[in-house]
């Protein structure tokens, strides 16, 4: 039987050859593997053209061949050997150029002579070639032929959801996005966690939580998912997460919301806090993935992001440097494991209210020593401090933190105060 974080390693693997974009043949294969792993995701699609509050959905972009021929006849640059080396939605080209004139149109990154880099043109009509910086600085003067082999036509966009029921119509929302070619940490790691946890979430016995997973084409997909959805989303979630980047053996990172002080920054903040991991916290004001949109003014949604190496502060970022080397089994479960103690914690998170006036007698039921002296044990200290923050409005995650213990610590200790009848559930 496979480990966990192999089958997430292998699903990366799988996933990597494909060209995505925001629409396409690519976003369907990657939302149909995914379907294989979550049989119950709804895959929608949103025609070209359709207003999605200040945006428009793009036309469909589709891509056959794209390469240069240099001037010795070799065929350099070729779409069919990295996906890369084109820039996303490039138009249709059959042309020859002189070397000067193909520069224009060629990116590489100097600083890293051996990656090929990431870029699109999503939004106006243009095209180009990603090449590296070693392979550019070798191409001799002469003539270039160039030839893609794209098209655009009306189509649609699509992006996968899941809802998970609970007990509850209080929903945590996690979205990540399906829209880049072949990256693994950028751009695989989101989805396969996703996919990962939304297992976890269904095999949690009494969930009281509901969950809406979203697998969206960045930016776009976000800003149609929220045109579509926004009042249900607003009434309903209460803590929620963009996945990305976490699938490399770097530190953790974390990027708050807008807010900085939601119940999802604060589950955050606990769980890497007590699980004693070593993370770097980020202003929001260095922002750059879905937390834009669901974040933004008259949205409001609580959206935080924990993750591996922040986007854009790894030097892999946005180029081939990216691959299956760069991730790891060990990177994917480190965050899969931070992300399911999140949502365990979410679970844990009552409210409480205490049925006693004053301190009650604790000696008497069993729970405090009937020998006293100075020496109150940490367990001891945990109850009566959890019993005087416990006023029926204050949540469970707001007391830990006050109280400075571990939720999943502290949960220990609400079944015997439940059973002697000291404390009930608020509501």
């Amino acid at each position: 039987m496979k480990s966990l974080e192999k089958e997430m390693y292998n699903l990366c693997k799988e996933l990597f050859p494909i060209n995505r974009s925001l629409t396409g043949e690519g976003v369907r294969e990657t939302l149909g593997i995914i379907k294989s792993h979550l049989p119950e995701l709804k895959i929608s699609e949103v025609p070209s053209g359709t207003k999605c509050f200040d945006w428009d959905v793009p036309q469909e972009w589709k891509i056959r061949k794209a390469y240069i021929i240099d001037p010795e006849g070799k065929k350099i640059a070729d779409f069919k050997k990295n996906n890369l080396h084109i820039v996303g939605y490039s138009e249709p080209v059959d042309c020859v150029m002189s070397l000067e004139e193909l520069n224009s149109k060629l990116h590489s990154i100097p600083e890293q002579p051996n990656a090929i880099p990431y870029y699109t043109s999503y939004y106006k009509k243009d095209w180009g070639f990603c090449i590296t910086d070693n392979e550019r600085k070798n191409l001799k003067e002469g003539d270039y032929k160039i030839f893609i082999d794209s098209e655009f036509f009306n189509g649609c966009m699509n992006y996968g959801e899941i809802l998970i029921p609970g007990e509850t119509d209080e929903e945590i929302f996690l979205s990540t996005y399906i829209c880049h070619p072949s990256m693994a940490n950028n751009e695989l790691s989101g989805p396969v966690v996703s996919t990962f946890l939304a297992k976890h979430i269904q095999s949690i016995k009494s969930r009281r939580l509901s969950y809406r997973l979203i697998f969206v084409p960045e930016t776009i997909g976000a800003i149609a998912y929220l045109s579509k959805n926004l009042e249900i989303m607003k009434k309903n979630i209460i803590a929620g997460y963009q996945l990305t980047c976490v699938g490399d053996n770097n530190n953790f990172s974390f990027l708050p919301s807008r807010d900085n002080n939601t119940l999802a920054d604060i589950s955050a903040r606990h769980v890497l806090r007590y699980l004693k991991i070593d993370y770097d916290e980020y202003s929001f004001l260095t922002r750059g993935s879905d937390e834009r949109q669901y974040c933004y003014p008259g949205i409001d949604l609580p959206v935080c992001s924990i993750m591996r190496s922040k986007y854009g502060n790894y030097d892999e970022y946005h180029t081939s440097l990216d691959n299956m080397e760069f991730i790891s089994e060990e990177g994917l479960r480190g965050a899969y494991d931070v992300y399911k103690m999140v949502i365990n914690s979410l679970e844990m998170n009552l409210i409480y209210k205490n049925n006693s006036l004053c301190e009650p007698q604790l000696g008497k039921r069993g729970l405090y020593p009937h020998l006293s002296n100075l020496d109150v044990s940490e367990d001891i200290k945990n109850i009566l401090n959890f019993l005087t923050y416990c006023d029926g409005e204050t949540d469970f995650l707001r007391i830990a933190e006050k109280i400075q213990c571990p939720i999943w610590k502290l949960d220990k200790i609400v079944s015997p105060l439940i059973e002697h009848e000291l404390i009930s559930v608020s509501g």
